[in-house]
């Protein structure tokens, strides 16, 4: 039974990481920057992105996202206040979105092409642990860790931080009041992923987000 159910697993993953090949080649001739942002729930992922669409827009750039929720669309009409196109993804009790979703949601996207994209966020399901063994074909996956959180939480969900190309320390904002220690936080985040780029944030008081929206440029100009 054991060896069973780690094959239907490995097949699940394989046609995963064949559709995200695909769509991962889609992005590319699109010239469009995909981002993939993962966090436990409750860590301010809605409200970073939120102001990271405002900002991009503001600057002229192009951005879309696709939200992904077990259920609701709550988040969704909250980032669309931003004035960005936004699409929500309902799993329906799936703890993580899949290439699948991803490309049936991109399809028949009204008003959306991805040639008419710089940036496309794509927001997880509020999970450490299952989005991280999921290829969405993205170019950059940003872990998300709050003030609010613990310092550990590097270390309890290696494997999300350790397959991350950036990580987002949120809510900084309130990092004293929290007692959280910043330095036994960056350590433990670069003892699993070294040398990562993180960056350290407030969606409320735009603390940090200068130096992420650099990040933004300086990635998509590198795909040029």
């Amino acid at each position: 039974m054991t060896t069973r159910i780690v094959e239907l697993r490995q097949g699940i993953l394989k046609k995963n990481d064949e559709l995200a090949r695909g769509l991962r080649g889609r992005y590319t001739a699109a010239g469009v920057l995909v981002l993939n942002l993962v966090s436990s729930p409750g860590t301010g992922k809605t409200a970073f992105l939120e102001r990271t669409l405002r900002e991009l827009l503001a600057r002229g750039f192009r951005a879309a996202a696709l939200v992904g929720d077990l259920e609701t669309d709550n988040d969704a009409r909250r980032l669309a206040a931003s004035g960005a196109p936004v699409r929500q993804i309902n799993t329906h009790g799936i703890c993580h979105l899949d290439a699948e979703m991803i490309d049936r949601h991109l399809a028949g996207w009204e008003g959306v092409e991805l040639g008419g994209l710089d940036y496309l966020f794509i927001e997880n399901v509020g999970n450490l642990v299952c989005p991280s063994s999921y290829d969405l074909g993205e170019k950059i996956r940003v872990a998300l860790l709050s003030v609010t959180e613990g310092e550990d939480k590097p270390l309890k969900y290696p494997t999300l931080f350790n397959s991350a190309d950036a990580a987002v320390i949120t809510k900084i904002d309130i990092a004293e009041p929290c007692g959280f220690d910043r330095e036994l936080a960056l350590r433990n985040i670069n003892e699993i992923r070294p040398g990562i780029r993180i960056f350290e944030t407030s969606a409320k008081t735009g603390v940090g987000m200068g130096e992420w929206l650099a990040y933004l440029a300086e990635e998509r100009s590198l795909r040029g």
